[in-house]
């Protein structure tokens, strides 16, 4: 393959920090690392404008982007995970004592009804308190990143002028999903929510996937080597960090540092695996959410959504 530079976005964190500062260097090709400091705002500019050649890209996003036929295809590097029980926030004088009681009601959702982070939260609210998620209006801050994706007829918008904060502190929503804990008079309304995500993992193995990589679809067809070596990048450096992370050898850990240890100590295992065979349970359970959600009206195989040439890879 002749040596190429590939426009890319994706955020510096633990496991890609190696292919930033230059400890691992990638073969045949060069990344040119561009810095988005929105990172929301780089998987808009991918979807409608196609303007990186590689990009760090919301899991569902992709999901709605490949049905909806945009020319750029995942690899199975997974960059961020993560629970999402103290996603979903609410005011304890308005009334909600527990999950159930959000049927009927409406419910913020910090940007679009497609966001992960929302589709995860959805998915705890119905697997593990029962909430029947029609039941509930869903009341989106912002649009999507897939302008031509239509959401069901439980999701409206918001009221012009409104914040989400304001309106669950208010009363005037029941609860909102991806607004901060830390907003004045918001509290999660999942108790010891962090908590809640380590018991699911050992009860269900559930590890929620956010974020991966894709892969301009034009640049896959001229060069066929190209998606295992960047996958085989990506993997050398994410490596570097889980090694770094069992030695306990970081000095200032970031919440995700200590998230992923915690998640290392429960399962004795890499908390970071890349290729499709050790996400096969979560990718599934994903896609099932996406489709229940009203999101896909299909459900895709697995396979289908990465390079071909990755599909047995792991790292």
């Amino acid at each position: 393959m002749p040596d190429i530079r590939l426009r890319t976005v994706t955020r510096t964190q633990g496991n890609n920090r190696a292919l930033k500062d230059g400890a691992v260097t990638p073969r045949g090709f060069q990344f040119v690392f561009e810095e988005v400091p929105v990172l929301v705002d780089a998987f808009r500019r991918m979807v409608r404008g196609l303007e990186f050649d590689v990009c760090e890209m919301a899991m569902t996003t992709y999901l709605c982007a490949k049905a909806h036929g945009k020319p750029f295809t995942a690899l199975p590097i997974f960059l961020v995970r993560g629970f999402h029980h103290g996603a979903i926030v609410h005011a304890p004088q308005a009334g909600i004592q527990s999950p159930k009681d959000l049927e009927g009601r409406q419910v913020g959702v910090n940007r679009g009804y497609t966001v992960t982070t929302g589709v995860w939260a959805r998915g705890v609210l119905q697997e593990e308190y029962g909430v029947d998620l029609s039941q509930v209006t869903w009341v989106l801050s912002g649009d999507e990143h897939v302008a031509e994706y239509r959401p069901p007829a439980n999701v409206v918008p918001m009221r012009p002028a409104g914040r989400l904060p304001e309106l669950v502190a208010a009363g005037e929503l029941a609860a909102a999903v991806g607004v901060s804990a830390g907003a004045p008079g918001l509290t999660p309304l999942i108790p010891d929510a962090a908590e809640a995500g380590f018991a699911a993992l050992r009860r269900r193995g559930h590890y929620p996937i956010n974020h991966l990589v894709v892969v301009r679809d034009d640049l896959l067809s001229a060069h066929p080597e190209l998606a295992t070596d960047v996958f085989e990048a990506f993997s050398r450096a994410k490596n570097l960090y889980v090694d770094r992370l069992r030695r306990d050898a970081i000095e200032e850990p970031t919440p995700a540092d200590i998230m992923y240890r915690r998640v290392m100590d429960i399962t004795g295992a890499d908390p970071l695996p890349y290729g499709i065979a050790p996400n096969r349970g979560v990718i599934e359970e994903l896609i099932e959410h996406a489709v229940s959600q009203r999101i896909l009206d299909r459900r895709p195989a697995v396979e289908s959504l990465f390079a071909e040439s990755t599909v047995d890879l792991t790292g």
